[in-house]
C-alpha cells in the first residue's frame, strides 16, 4: 500500500513534538505523581496543556529539559524516544524485513552508546557485553541463548514500546509484518506483556492509513496480538473509556511502576481515541495523564500525525527541523532527510 509522504512527515513531526512536550515533566511525573505535575503546570500557566510548557525555575527543569520549554526550543533535544526511532530506520535500511533480534543486538553494540540506554535496555546491553565475542559483534555465530539477555527486572516496562513505531510507519496496510518486526526488536530486552504492547503499537501504526477511522484502526490492530495478553486488556480498557474521565485507567493501574508498559499503553490508546479533532488536545492530555510523559506524548504524537497528515506549525517551527540523537557518529540530523529515507522504505516494502 502506498502512503502519502505528508503522513510520514507528520508522523515524524508529531512524535518529536510530543516527546519535547512531555520531556520537561517526565521526572516530576514519575517521582512526584500526577497531582504534583498538574499543580506545577498550573503555576507555569501551562494548564490545560495545549502548547509547549512555559519555563519555570524548578529542580526538575534542568539540563536539556530547559531546551524543551516554550521560548527556549532551538532543536529537538536528544532523547531515547527519538534515538531508537532513528536506529530502527537504520536497521531497516541495512537488513530490510529480514531484520532479526541478533541484528538488533549487533546494532546496539556497534551504534548505541551504553549511556543512552536505561532500565531494561541497560540491563540487556550489559548482558550482551558479558556474553558476546568479537565475531558475533560483526556478524559471526551466536554462542549464547538470547533468552538470557531479556532476563531482567525491568522486562515488562515501557522501553520496547518506544522503539518500534518505525515498523508500522513503513508497512502501511501490513500490520502482521509490522507486529512481527516489533516483537523481534522487543524480545532482545523485554518479555510477555511488554512485547505484546510493542507489537500492538506497530500494528496500530500500520493499520491507520488503511482504516476508515481511528476506532476501526484500534480494533483492527488487536487482531495481531495475543487476545489473552494483558496488553489486549489495556487496549480494551482504553476503548471502554474513550472520551471519558481517566479514573478507571488510573485506578486499574494504581501502584504500578510509572514506566510500565501496560498503564502507558492504556493512556496512549485513550488519548488517541478521545481527542480526534485536535493534535494539541491529544498530546496535551497524553502528557497531562502522567506516568511516562515524554514517551506517551511521543507515541500519541506519531500516531496522530500519521492519521492527520499535518501538524500545526506552532509545534514544529521552534525546533527548525533539527533532530539530535545519541547514535554514535550521527549527532544532529535533518527532518527532511529522515522523512525521505522513511518514505524510500515505504516504497521499497510496498
Amino acid at each position: 500500500m502506498k502512503i502519502e509522504k505528508n503522513r510520514i512527515k507528520a508522523a515524524w513531526e508529531g512524535r518529536i513534538s510530543g516527546c519535547l512536550l512531555g520531556k520537561p515533566v517526565e521526572m516530576m511525573s514519575m517521582r512526584e505523581g500526577k497531582e504534583f505535575m498538574e499543580k506545577f503546570l498550573k503555576e507555569a500557566n501551562s494548564y490545560p496543556l495545549r502548547d509547549y510548557i512555559n519555563y519555570v525555575d524548578s529542580p526538575y527543569i534542568r539540563g536539556v529539559n530547559i531546551g524543551c520549554c516554550k521560548g527556549k526550543i532551538k532543536k529537538a533535544e536528544q532523547d531515547d524516544d527519538i534515538t531508537y526511532l532513528v536506529l530502527a530506520l537504520m536497521m531497516l535500511e541495512n537488513h530490510g524485513l529480514d531484520l532479526t533480534t541478533d541484528d538488533v543486538a549487533r546494532s546496539w553494540i556497534n551504534l548505541l552508546p551504553a549511556g543512552a540506554t536505561f532500565t531494561a535496555e541497560r540491563e540487556a546491553y550489559l548482558k550482551l557485553l558479558s556474553h558476546i565475542d568479537m565475531a558475533y559483534q560483526f556478524g559471526g555465530e551466536r554462542k549464547f541463548d538470547l533468552d538470557l539477555i531479556s532476563d531482567n527486572e525491568f522486562n515488562d516496562w515501557i522501553g520496547a514500546q518506544i522503539r518500534i513505531d518505525m515498523y508500522g510507519w513503513v508497512l502501511p496496510g501490513n500490520p502482521k509484518v509490522a507486529a512481527d518486526l516489533a516483537r523481534r526488536d522487543a524480545k532482545l530486552s523485554h518479555r510477555g506483556c511488554a512485547v505484546e504492547c510493542s507489537a500492538y503499537i506497530a500494528a496500530l501504526a500500520a493499520c491507520i492509513p488503511n482504516s476508515n477511522n481511528r476506532d476501526e484502526a484500534v480494533e483492527q490492530a488487536l487482531e495481531f496480538i495475543d487476545k489473552d495478553s494483558e496488553a489486549t486488556e489495556a487496549v480494551k480498557l482504553a476503548q471502554d473509556n474513550k472520551s471519558k474521565d481517566l479514573g478507571p485507567i488510573l485506578r486499574k493501574y494504581e501502584g504500578m511502576s510509572p514506566v510500565h508498559s501496560l498503564n502507558n499503553l492504556a493512556i496512549v490508546v485513550w488519548s488517541f481515541l478521545s481527542f480526534q479533532n485536535s493534535f494539541d488536545e491529544a498530546i496535551g492530555e497524553a502528557v497531562s495523564a502522567g506516568w511516562d510523559t515524554d514517551c506517551n506524548g511521543a507515541t500519541v504524537g506519531g500516531l496522530v500525525g500519521l492519521d492527520l497528515g499535518e501538524i500545526p506549525e506552532k509545534w514544529t517551527k521552534p525546533w527548525q527541523g533539527r533532530v539530535s540523537t545519541a547514535i554514535s557518529g550521527l549527532g544532529e540530523l535533518k527532518l527532511e532527510d529522515l522523512v525521505e529515507r522513511t518514505s524510500s522504505l515505504v516504497s521499497k516494502f510496498s
